[in-house]
């Protein structure tokens, strides 16, 4: 026999969430439930805070039709308990014990392992086609690396027509690389890019340019919506738009402060891109409210600030990225003294164009490390893409490009059938997207023994201590141990990665649940962690 073991809570908590939890599970469900509860990212705010994971719509557990229980606020998700099996049979046995009695409806998809022994310790519905949500990040992480490098920078550029002298008789060209970290994430500043590129073509000695301001993002088709995203994401800041020309996580400000009596109203990052039509009033006090709407081709602004109020801001998503980003930097060329005389429209830099000036990202490894530990959508979907422009139709990468790529990389590389994986964009979004659980495993797999496995490790989150796995299996074998991928949508949940056993095996797992019972899914899932973490070999 061997050991069932709960994580402690407190116990007036406890008490009252095992109440409506027996109180909502149907016959024959297992009791040994705590309390529903949700995996909580940052959320969207009026400030413009991104949400990580690839959906941000918060479910509240369903109040008890036979009799009202209102639960104490729980601090993480339901707690099931984890096991102590000793060898592959009690592990096989505890695993489907699990999936099929501690959830109320849907489907789990799940295999471990062993990448020690190279053995397979448990499958369940390995092969079927299921929703991925986030965890398909780990792809667009691993055809990154296999492309690029952990040391790979992106580079946005500067050209111009005329080879040297203060005065541009042609056009001055920015060119977007698709580059993820031009955003306050990486930089403190959200203008520190676009200031950096004008002042560096300052330097160059630029003073007047007598053509247009062109930008360039042709390294990327037009595509800003993938397939399969749904319109009710499109206005919040984890369905930002997709550019090759990206500024901001394509998400911007609206900030408004009073100053001498009136609403001083601006955008963040500062682009001439949007002209702003400013209705908000100044009213006694502290506070305020405003909201942004955009209207045409601009921005209304309305509400009230106080006329002791600090800066108050609206977020909203950028409707272009690449009009938005070459709007930010025109601006930032009139503060660095050097004036465009035409207007700024898009463009190709012909290949004739003289660099100016450069703007590098950190490198790959730092940028997936905030990608995986966060789930930022829009980091995903561009080194998706990025990833492919190298064998992509003239250079110009795509959401087809990616997947054309992917599963080129997992038959050649990998050993993966490239059939079981099927996918419409990079960050798991896309409803259209779908992988078996078992070429999930073929990926991490390979990640670990693969010549950039430090990143790819270094960039997942850690079980009870970081990001959105901070909150997860805390007080159980799996904390400080399990290093994973999470991923949430209303209908799936998600987590792939890897933990060591106690005998020091270590082991790949992918579990996958596509359903609607997604907080007992979750919980079920954070013990089968645990009960890695705790497993024996005889």
């Amino acid at each position: 026999m061997h050991r069932l073991h709960f994580r402690p809570s407190a116990p007036r908590v406890t008490a009252a969430l095992f109440l409506a939890a027996l109180l909502l599970a149907p016959s024959g469900d297992s009791l040994s439930l705590l309390a529903p509860g949700a995996d909580h990212g940052p959320a969207i705010s009026s400030v413009g805070t991104a949400e990580a994971q690839s959906r941000t719509r918060r479910a509240r557990a369903k109040r008890p039709t036979t009799r009202r229980v209102r639960a104490t606020r729980a601090p993480a998700a339901p707690s099931f308990g984890w096991t102590s099996p000793r060898g592959a049979a009690e592990l096989s046995n505890d695993f489907a014990n699990m999936i099929n009695n501690r959830v109320r409806s849907g489907k789990f998809g799940v295999m471990v392992v062993s990448l020690t022994r190279g053995d397979t310790l448990f499958a369940h519905g390995a092969g079927d086609m299921m929703q991925p949500a986030s965890t398909m990040k780990l792809y667009s992480t691993a055809a990154a690396l296999d492309r690029f490098g952990p040391e790979h920078t992106f580079s946005t550029d500067v050209l111009r027509d005329s080879a040297t002298g203060g005065v541009v008789a042609g056009n001055l060209y920015l060119r977007g690389d698709g580059d993820p970290s031009m955003s306050t994430r990486f930089w403190k500043d959200p203008n520190y890019p676009m200031t950096t590129l004008a002042r560096s073509v300052a330097a160059a000695g630029v003073k007047q340019v007598k053509g247009d301001l062109i930008y360039d993002a042709s390294a990327f088709d037009d595509q800003k919506i993938p397939d399969g995203w749904k319109t009710k994401y499109l206005g919040a800041a984890y369905a930002a738009r997709v550019s090759a020309l990206s500024l901001n996580e394509n998400v911007f400000w609206v900030a408004v402060r009073p100053e001498g009596g009136s609403a001083h109203v601006e955008l963040e990052p500062a682009s001439t891109a949007l002209p702003l039509t400013n209705n908000v009033r100044v009213v006694r006090g502290s506070s305020g409210r405003i909201i942004a709407r955009q209207v045409g081709d601009g921005i209304v602004v309305s509400g009230t600030v106080g006329a002791n109020s600090g800066t108050l801001r609206y977020s909203l998503v950028m409707p272009d990225p690449a009009q938005y980003t070459a709007g930010a930097l025109q601006a930032a060329l009139k503060d660095a003294g050097v004036t465009v005389e035409g207007t700024v429209k898009p463009g190709k830099a012909p290949a004739s164009a003289v660099k100016v000036a450069s703007f590098a990202s950190p490198p790959l490894s730092q940028i997936i490390s905030e990608m995986n530990r966060e789930s930022i959508n829009i980091v995903a979907e561009l080194l998706f893409r990025d990833a492919a422009r190298a064998t992509a139709p003239g250079g110009m990468s795509s959401a087809d490009a990616g997947l054309a790529n992917l599963r080129e990389f997992l038959s050649k590389k990998v050993g993966a059938d490239p059939k079981t994986i099927n996918v419409s964009d990079g960050s798991g979004l896309s409803t259209l997207d779908s992988l078996t659980p078992r070429n999930m495993i073929h990926l991490l797999s390979y990640a670990h023994h693969g010549p950039w496995s430090s990143a790819f490790h270094g960039s997942l989150p850690v079980a009870g201590e970081s990001e959105l796995l901070r909150r997860r299996m805390r007080s159980t074998p799996a904390q400080g141990n399990l290093h994973a991928k999470t991923g949430t949508t209303d209908t799936v949940i998600g987590l792939g990665g890897y933990v060591t056993a106690k005998d020091g095996e270590i082991m790949a797992f992918s579990f996958i649940y596509n359903g609607t019972d997604r907080w007992n899914a979750k919980a079920t899932m954070d013990a089968m962690g645990a009960t890695l973490a705790n497993f024996v070999r005889e």
